[in-house]
């Protein structure tokens, strides 16, 4: 029986070397691959990530900081309109409380000439009285800037003025107040009520 038999190199000839037998200067040589493109690739992204990753952490540290600033600011807002409303009620409790204690002589005077009245009445004591509590209800109410309008001579003013009537005023000067029916009053400037008043009118033209 034949056995196959390996063929013959003549004498001389070497086999052909096969790529994998290739030089190592050969290999360092050869182009770079996709794969190696791909890895640097990441390398420069993973870069640029922490990079952003740091801008971030930075952006949500400002944020934190303007968060905790406005939730400051917002506190001490809202304290202080708390502080303003308590403020403003206490002034007009307090203004109320002075006003009313300044009245409250004006109202012993009263009461006392009440009970003074229930027997023999003396007319100048009553009217002295009288006039002694006038005047401390016209001292409570200056003190709190009231003042009154009594305009009798004055020229008519529409503003504070309120005309009843027109009459013939006789030597009054025309669109004069001749005489005052009610008085007016004004508080800090701000008209309350007007003063009631009838009003001198011009004398009529002789007939041409």
């Amino acid at each position: 029986m034949m056995t196959p038999t390996e063929p013959a190199l003549e004498p001389g000839v070497r086999p052909e070397i096969s790529e994998v037998n290739q030089p190592a200067a050969e290999l360092a040589s050869a182009p770079a691959t996709p794969a190696d493109e791909t890895e640097a690739e990441i390398l420069v992204n993973r870069e640029e990530f922490e990079a952003l990753q740091r801008d971030l952490d930075q952006a949500l540290a400002k944020a934190d900081e303007h968060w905790k600033l406005y939730l400051g600011a917002h506190a001490e807002m809202e304290n202080l309109r708390k502080r303003t409303e308590r403020d403003v009620q206490n002034a007009h409790k307090f203004a109320l409380e002075r006003f009313f204690g300044e009245l409250l002589p004006v109202r012993d005077s009263l009461e006392m000439g009440l009970a003074a009245a229930n027997g023999a009445v003396d007319v100048a004591k009553l009217r002295e009285g009288v006039e002694l509590t006038l005047k401390q209800l016209a001292t409570a109410m200056e003190k709190f800037g009231a003042r009154e309008l009594n305009p009798v001579g004055a020229k008519f003013n529409p503003a504070e003025h309120e005309a009843m009537a027109m009459v013939p005023g006789g030597q009054a000067e025309p669109n004069t107040v001749v005489q005052v029916i009610q008085k007016g009053y004004v508080l800090n400037e701000r008209l309350i009520r007007p003063a009631k008043v009838l009003v001198a009118q011009a004398a009529p033209k002789p007939a041409g």
